[in-house]
């Protein structure tokens, strides 16, 4: 099977809806919204829509002779990190970048749109570009989930804390906290090879697993509560010295996007501020409050190998297969115990590890400039795993690999813990 193949849709099918998906997503903003720059971390709208595609003109349709530049500006503007391409636009400025307006990065993607679409059409393609345009579809599917994370932060900026999308949550009552048990052994981790995955996924290769516990559910808001009720966040012996360090110069002291309203805490969601629910799944957190909540329970974080195993073992390979496309979900408000296996390790919160972000054994990046994309930051990372409300279904697998700095809390964060 071609690895630009789907069920039921072509190439240019596939490509057509992916690039669609992302106008949804931009529908309920305003030009206005689209050019805010929250932090440095985040990125504009408008930004996210001409960098994508950037990513298809430049790796797809610009080595052909025939084919015109839309502007060549843009090879600047919005080029992200990819040094072999040329040099690229201070990325905590890209809120600076006024023009090109809305309106004209529309029409940047209308027309590579219209060149790649003739392109896939024609059935002319190298390997080489197969791999290429693979890539280019899963990494748009990426900076959907980023867009609406990175939205969520500039709205959460506007003192009157507007609305992105009205969506009221499913109710959802969390069942008591159980624990499972994984035996010792030698396991297989990493992709098999089939189907698209990310070079960071790859090579597969055994590795030694003690016996774990593993608990049923992510730490849910009302357990976090406790924490925080404990004095979590003023007492440095539940903390790495540079976690305890971030706390004290970032003022934290409850996850991102809560706020106490007169004893009672409150969360802004893209649906607007609501009362935090006990039941849901603690959201928006960072590795380092997930460290510190292990050390105050007595427990620790999974490494990013028992986690695999255990979701794999737990069925995590079929869940895959079954979620829906959750990309413009609200917010992570649990899911369905399943019996005798841990639940809710997909497609709710990312979940923190305690592995840090590193190559596997026998990684070799890819050559070129894509060799960039996921190679170059295997440092000072953290690895999370499992996928969150945000996350293309397609994602969805036990060997995807996602990763941030510790210190990082506006992406859909939570974690569950081992022992």
């Amino acid at each position: 099977m071609s690895i630009v193949s789907s069920p039921g849709l072509s190439v240019a099918q596939r490509y057509q809806a992916i690039r669609k998906f992302t106008e949804q997503i931009v529908e309920p903003l305003s030009p206005e919204d689209c050019m805010v720059q929250s932090m440095p971390d985040t990125s504009p709208m408008r930004w996210h829509m001409a960098h994508t595609t950037w990513f298809f003109e430049t790796f797809i349709l610009r080595p052909r002779p025939e084919y015109t530049v839309f502007d060549e500006q843009f090879s600047y503007l919005f080029n992200s990190y990819y040094n072999k391409v040329g040099d690229q636009f201070p990325r905590p400025q890209r809120g600076l970048i006024s023009r090109p307006g809305l309106e004209r990065i529309k029409e940047y993607r209308d027309y590579v749109d219209k060149h790649v679409c003739k392109l896939l059409i024609s059935g002319e393609l190298s390997g080489e570009m197969e791999y290429a345009i693979e890539v280019g579809l899963n990494h748009e599917q990426q900076h959907q989930e980023l867009m609406l994370t990175d939205v969520k932060h500039a709205l959460s900026c506007n003192p009157t804390l507007p609305v992105y999308e009205e969506s009221p949550a499913a109710p959802f009552e969390s069942p008591n906290q159980e624990w499972f048990e994984f035996s010792e052994g030698i396991y297989e981790v990493g992709h098999e090879g089939k189907g698209f995955a990310f070079d960071n996924e790859s090579p597969r290769h055994p590795v030694f697993v003690q016996d774990f516990s593993m608990a049923g559910h992510p730490v849910s808001c009302g357990q976090f509560i406790e924490f925080i009720n404990d004095g979590g966040y003023n007492r440095p012996d539940h903390w790495l010295s540079l976690g305890w360090t971030t706390v004290q110069d970032k003022g934290w002291n409850a996850p991102l996007y809560w706020v106490n309203r007169d004893g009672n805490w409150m969360q802004f969601t893209l649906s607007g501020l609501h009362p935090v629910n006990r039941d849901w799944p603690v959201c928006h957190v960072s590795y380092f409050e997930a460290d510190a909540f292990a050390r105050w329970a007595g427990v620790r974080l999974p490494t990013e190998f028992e986690w695999e195993h255990a979701s794999i073992e737990s069925g995590g390979d079929q869940f895959a297969e079954l979620l829906m496309n959750c990309g413009m979900a609200i917010h992570p408000t649990g899911g369905e115990t399943e019996k005798d296996q841990p639940a809710q390790m997909f497609g709710g919160v990312w979940e923190w590890t305690s592995s840090s972000y590193a190559p596997y054994p026998g990684y070799v990046a890819p050559p070129g400039a894509l060799g960039e994309y996921n190679g170059k930051f295997m440092c000072n990372q953290y690895v999370l795993r499992g996928g969150s409300v945000a996350t293309s279904s397609n994602h969805i697998r036990p060997t995807y690999r996602n990763f941030f700095p510790p210190e990082a809390r506006w992406q859909f964060s939570g974690f569950r813990l081992a022992r």
